[in-house]
């Protein structure tokens, strides 16, 4: 579960799952049955998953699709979620896990549908072989992706129209915190520069990540694209790097996992001479919302969209 020492659950979970990220197809659709006692379907990253009826027993095994069922009203169909399932505080929280997933555990709650974003050890076809419905919708690549799963959570549970009204509600709340640090940043400047932390050894992303393209609203520039082209987009940068880079803004996603803090990083040699430091521009994310793409997503990018606007202001 954690090859890395300092990586916190949620921050592991946009690791390892991004790297395999095809889930929420652009040809994802259902066919918006289901009310009427017809048969639902929709197409997910296992195929065509074909539901007899609305759900009324489902367990989630992705704390980011626990978010969405229950942010789309779904929530009193889930009867059991994974162990790293921690919002919203109310979800039915078992040791279930979505790491090494136990098809035996799982059945033993009745579900009528299985909510997945990882195929972990053959997970999806152990409970298709005992006709257990599996909805597989992997870690987001692209905002789209992000928007067209969550849509497919409304179709297959009954709530299409709560789905999209989300969805709606994401995207003007992301454009209008964009939108408000276009306006801030001064005429003809250059890019702000960053740097994102998954763990104090410096493990970050690039651009090419989910995340990356959640700073890339803002025309931010990582400081980690091109520092490591053969670690692939989440290398470890080294401290000489990191410090001759001297970014603008520090993102830090290792707050919960880790106990990294502003004041916690001042204190790293050679830190205390950054200018993001200096300045106070040192972000403290939440580690939950920085990994995942469901419904908090304009959360997070408020956050830095504040933090932007703010670091604009001082140039």
């Amino acid at each position: 579960m954690r090859p890395l020492r300092a990586l916190g659950a949620a921050a592991l979970t946009l690791v390892v799952t991004l790297t395999a990220a095809c889930g929420a197809n652009d040809d994802a659709s259902s066919d918006g049955k289901g009310e009427d006692g017809a048969s639902i379907t929709v197409q997910a990253a296992n195929g065509t998953v074909t539901l007899p009826a609305v759900p009324k027993r489902i367990v989630s095994l992705s704390p980011t699709h626990t978010e969405t069922l229950f942010a789309i009203g779904a929530g009193a169909q889930v009867v059991a979620v994974d162990e790293y399932s921690d919002h919203p505080a109310n979800a039915p929280r078992t040791k279930l896990s979505g790491f090494k997933p136990n098809a035996e555990a799982i059945i033993g709650y009745k579900p009528d549908l299985v909510v997945l974003s990882d195929d972990m050890d053959g997970i999806v076809k152990a409970l298709e072989k005992v006709k257990v419905p599996v909805l597989l919708e992997p870690a987001a690549a692209r905002f789209e992706d992000a928007y067209d799963e969550i849509m497919d959570l409304g179709a297959a549970t009954g709530h299409a129209e709560q789905a999209r009204r989300l969805v709606d509600d994401m995207r003007r709340r992301i454009q209008q915190t964009v939108d408000a640090a276009k306006k801030a940043a001064p005429p003809g400047g250059e890019p702000l520069t960053y740097y994102h932390e998954l763990d104090e050894q410096l493990h970050t992303v690039t651009s090419k990540t989910f995340i990356g393209q959640v700073y890339g609203l803002f025309g931010l520039r990582n400081i980690a694209d091109g520092a490591q082209p053969a670690a692939g987009a989440y290398p470890q940068l080294s401290r000489e790097h990191l410090l001759k880079s001297d970014p603008d803004l520090v993102f830090l996603a290792d707050t919960k996992c880790c106990g990294q803090n502003a004041a916690a990083v001042a204190k790293r040699p050679g830190w205390d001479g950054l200018d993001a430091v200096k300045r106070g521009n040192v972000v403290e994310l939440d580690d939950s919302i920085a990994s995942r793409w469901g419904p908090r997503l304009p959360e997070l990018v408020k956050v830095i969209g504040d933090a932007v606007q703010k670091a604009s202001a001082a140039r």
